[in-house]
């Protein structure tokens, strides 16, 4: 696993427009090494808010959008076009108005799909198409991701691992069904920290003096039961996009004075 990389932009807005430059970046040079790209999103305030950046990036159509496989990290475990889903948000704010593939768009079960209202039969129905979409090239039972978005949460919770409750123990299943989630709604689905650890970047996204307190303790060396943030890391980087209210309370030696 690769050790954490931290980059501190003025604000939440440009951290957002940067981190989608930077995107945009590493999926036009991933499909143009491997003819296609795969990303996981993320929700909340900064998982949209880079998504809406990217909508407006001027660079945007230099991604072949038919191209790219979308993947989610965690859900609302809702019924379909429910506006809290993460899916639903993504589609609003991006994904409506770019030429995807339809069939390269893979967002997690809702509450009203196939698996009714079973979490975790929409879980394994969740780990069962990631299985299918892993070549073998990625010696594992999840794709390569080429980027893993993930939100860091106030209480360095990310996807929908929560600290010490039951998903963040997971070893052996790539996707849970995740119950009684200390934010609502309580009932959710979420890859798990190797589900995540098989991508080949993790990108982590904080905003905000309410997430500066998650950040130091993630970057403290803190282990990843209590932090959840601190057990997610790519295969060959890990990068902490952090605006400076975020940063706040780091060591200003983690990260260089040009990134700020």
């Amino acid at each position: 696993m690769s050790a954490p990389q931290v980059v501190v932009h003025r604000d939440k807005e440009l951290m957002a427009k940067a981190a989608a430059a930077r995107l945009i970046t590493k999926i036009v040079d991933a499909q143009s090494a491997r003819g296609s790209a795969s990303v996981v999103l993320t929700g909340g305030r900064n998982g949209n808010g880079l998504l809406a950046a990217l909508a407006q990036a001027p660079a945007r159509d230099a991604v072949d959008w038919s191209r790219l496989d979308l993947w989610w990290g965690d859900e609302r475990f809702l019924p379909d076009g429910d506006p809290e889903r993460n899916h639903t948000q993504a589609r609003q704010v991006l994904l409506d108005s770019v030429p995807l593939d339809p069939a390269r768009v893979h967002p997690m079960p809702p509450s009203d799909g196939p698996c009714g209202n079973d979490a975790d039969a929409a879980a394994a129905a969740y780990a069962t198409e990631l299985a299918a979409a892993a070549g073998p090239e990625d010696h594992g039972p999840v794709p390569s991701f080429d980027v893993l978005l993930l939100g860091v949460g106030p209480d360095t919770h990310v996807a929908s691992l929560f600290p010490e409750l039951p998903a963040v123990h997971e070893q052996e299943r790539t996707v849970v069904g995740v119950h009684g989630a200390p934010k609502p709604p309580p009932t959710r689905t979420s890859l798990t920290l190797p589900a995540i650890r098989a991508a080949r970047e993790v990108w982590l996204l904080a905003a905000g003096e309410d997430k500066a307190n998650a950040a130091a303790i993630a970057l403290s060396g803190a282990g990843e039961v209590q932090a959840p943030a601190a057990g997610a890391r790519g295969r060959s980087r890990t990068l902490w996009l952090l605006d400076e209210a975020a940063a706040a309370q780091l060591p200003r030696g983690l990260y260089p004075p040009a990134s700020a």
